[in-house]
């Protein structure tokens, strides 16, 4: 189908044009059927269409399509704030804003930051993704392709090493990069935030040491410093939990949430205590399409399923089999490529990394190209391309899921002995 039109800036994974999808599958223009690992890239946790989201926004566009909530108040904004807020487990009083997305999340967020705190820089993590607006693409850790070109940012932003028993970069080496920072770059009274992916997406589903993550909520707390989670990817059961910080034991200042927030609608949060969200002067914060009451009346629906049983049974279903099959790829040597398990829960990515030749960059390619051949849709991350991010619906019918493993097994089996 033609791109005409279309910025040859925007890049392409997969070169399918789709036309429709159910829970776990989704269907080209030609008829054709793949099972979705992909998931809008972890924008699916509850699948494509699911009928009760669907139901509900078929209904609310019977009533009130939009209204701006800064001109004029509608139900829907208002009682998802409210469920949101009740279910966020952060301790104390909470408040939230509504935004479109992510990135505006976090734009938000900086804006609550600076203002609560009178300071302005940041200290960000190698290798994070926060989004694609001039002030996110500072807070991401690496230059290509974000950072290309663009000239000076928004700052100023410091950048130290996530730590993490996924990249083999420990607590105290980011301790130590943390107090060289506030020694030789930054006045530590500086800094109004620090933002963290409690697990990284873009960067290979890394899941941060447990023990830095402590460090840093009492490094925070210490300077007055607001800790900011960015759990845009991995929340709303993404880890096999509600939100990735649960594994934790930490609570972050502020967490930022999109992605599968709205079941596959444009909606993010800004989400935590009120001391906090509530400092910015009235008319600060907001937007147009901020809180549009279709996408509001999707995530009540949401927050419904995340709480049932199904879904709890369907998520645990899903960890398991992933982890046994993983477990047997090793045992079997079915590939020398496959090295480790990243990430926590069911946000887990699958590393490929040879002995001899290192990240298997160029077999990550080969490997994208065969499951769309046969089916099956999957999405790269890591720093150098050789990780496999699983986004797979954690609605996914055990059936599907085995027959997409399966899938997998074998094209990990023909490509044994792929040399670069």
């Amino acid at each position: 189908m033609s791109r005409k039109g279309i910025s040859k800036a925007l890049g392409l994974i997969h070169p399918v044009t789709l036309s429709h999808g159910k829970n776990a599958k989704v269907w080209d223009v030609e008829g054709k059927e793949y099972i979705d690992f992909v998931g809008g890239i972890g924008v699916l946790n509850f699948g494509h269409c699911h009928p009760k989201i669907v139901a509900a926004i078929q209904e609310q566009a019977s009533k009130l399509t939009h209204y701006a909530f800064n001109a004029a108040e509608h139900e829907p904004y208002k009682k998802f704030v409210e469920a949101l807020t009740d279910f966020v487990p952060i301790k104390g009083e909470l408040s939230a804003m509504l935004t479109n997305c992510g990135a505006e999340s976090t734009e938000n967020a900086l804006k609550i930051a600076r203002i609560k705190t009178g300071r302005n820089a940041v200290i960000a993590f190698d290798g994070g993704f926060h989004g694609r607006t001039l002030a996110t693409v500072n807070l991401n850790g690496k230059v290509a392709p974000y950072k290309q070109k663009l000239g000076p940012l928004p700052g100023p932003v410091y950048h130290i090493p996530y730590p993490s028993k996924d990249s083999g970069i420990s607590k105290d080496e980011s301790v130590a990069a943390l107090k060289r920072l506030i020694e030789i770059e930054v006045d530590v009274n500086d800094i109004c935030a620090v933002i963290v992916e409690p697990v990284i997406g873009e960067g290979g589903f890394q899941c941060l040491d447990m023990e830095f993550a402590k460090y840093l909520r009492e490094f925070c707390t210490e300077h007055g410093i607001v800790l900011i989670f960015d759990e845009i990817q991995s929340g709303f059961g993404r880890t096999g939990k509600p939100f990735a910080f649960m594994h934790f034991e930490v609570e972050p200042d502020l967490l930022l949430l999109a992605k599968s927030i709205a079941g596959g609608l444009p909606l993010g949060a800004v989400v935590g205590r009120s001391e906090f969200v509530d400092s910015p002067h009235v008319g600060s914060l907001g937007g147009t399409y901020s809180g549009n009451p279709i996408a509001c009346s999707a995530a009540l629906q949401v927050l419904e399923i995340i709480q049932s049983e199904e879904f709890k049974n369907s998520t645990k279903n899903y960890i398991d089999t992933l982890e046994t099959k993983f477990s047997e790829w090793k045992s079997s040597n079915t590939n020398p490529w496959i090295s480790k398990l990243t990430g926590i829960g069911a946000m887990r990515g699958i590393e490929l990394s040879h002995p001899e030749y290192g990240p298997g960059t160029s077999l990550l390619a080969e490997i994208l190209k065969l499951g769309r051949e046969r089916g099956l849709l999957l999405m790269p991350s890591g720093k150098a391309k050789n990780i496999i991010r699983l986004l797979t619906p954690l609605t996914i019918e055990p059936e599907v899921l085995n027959e997409g493993l399966e899938l997998l097994t074998q094209i990990f089996a023909d490509t044994a002995n792929f040399k670069p």
